[in-house]
């Protein structure tokens, strides 16, 4: 019997392995269905010590909050699964609503956001044999490339095993990729499109073998520019939408860049999950349309 959100506490500290029994009950689907598109609700940001969204900057602290939002979302006709760290998946595993989804893993969370380290991303969430074992759908890293940052050599190199680790177990990794820098102690992710171009040029060329790598990527500055930008890779994409201040604005650039041939999807998180205006179900249904 699936959980509700006040029982999980409970069965974590008597039944630890009710999370695998969940997994392996859990009803599989294959990555695109019979749209051919993706829509993914992310929800990886905890883990990486970024709480804030929707003007609160502990919003995402509140465990309880965010399952009830991730419920919601994915009970929304068009959305295909999610994306998060161990803790929120099995969790949702758990209240039994990840059946016929798409599960993706996150896998390294270990750049956390304001440290002196955050360039130097280590992978601390899922492994691929994690994700294998728990017969999850795929996984997703965070590669920032700072020029001036040794750490982002570690990343390089850790993100070329995890892209033949994935390959080896067949299973889909999708890579999000930023020129990034540090502004006065921030990490800023440089947007415009010679930077994006370059991000992607060296995210496709990781690894053994790309036959089983996806992109995950922003819209430029300058949504004109996505077609020329989408250019350097014949991968597989899908666009990242972060935490936006314009909604209708963020929609319309994200309606322009899906018309794209190389983009199969969209991955939302907290625009979506903690909507600027209105409630979750709009915001999830909007984002949907898109498609």
């Amino acid at each position: 019997m699936p959980l509700t959100i006040p029982e999980l506490t409970a069965v974590r500290a008597r039944h630890p392995e009710a999370v695998a029994e969940a997994a392996t009950r859990r009803i599989r689907r294959p990555l695109l269905g019979g749209s051919g598109r993706l829509m993914i609700v992310a929800a990886d940001h905890p883990a990486r010590g970024a709480l804030g969204a929707g003007g609160r900057p502990l919003a995402l602290a509140h465990r309880a909050d965010l399952l009830e939002r991730l419920c919601i979302a994915l009970s929304r006709p068009g959305v295909d699964g999610v994306l998060g760290t161990a803790d929120i998946l099995e969790d949702l595993l758990l209240l039994g609503v990840l059946d016929d989804k798409v599960v993706m893993g996150s896998m390294n969370r270990g750049g956390l956001q304001g440290a002196s380290f955050e360039l130097d991303d280590r992978f601390t969430g899922h492994r691929p044999e994690d994700l294998a074992r728990l017969r999850f759908d795929a996984g997703k890293l965070l590669l920032r490339i700072d020029y001036d940052d040794p750490g982002s050599l570690t990343t390089l190199e850790s993100t070329a095993r995890a892209v033949d680790e994935m390959a080896a177990n067949r299973l889909p990794v999708f890579i999000e990729p930023f020129v990034s820098r540090r502004v006065e102690g921030t990490v800023r992710n440089d947007l415009s499109a010679e930077a994006v171009t370059r991000s992607i040029a060296i995210a496709s060329g990781l690894g053994g073998t790309s036959a089983y790598t996806w992109l995950k990527l922003p819209v430029t500055h300058d949504p004109d520019d996505m077609a020329e930008v989408l250019q350097t890779s014949t991968l597989p994409a899908v666009l990242l939408g972060g935490e936006v201040d314009d909604q209708e604005g963020a929609y319309e650039r994200w309606r322009e860049a899906l018309r794209l041939p190389t983009v199969q999807g969209l991955v939302v998180g907290r625009s979506l999950l903690y909507p600027a205006e209105g409630e979750v179900e709009s915001a999830v249904d909007t984002a949907v349309c898109l498609l």
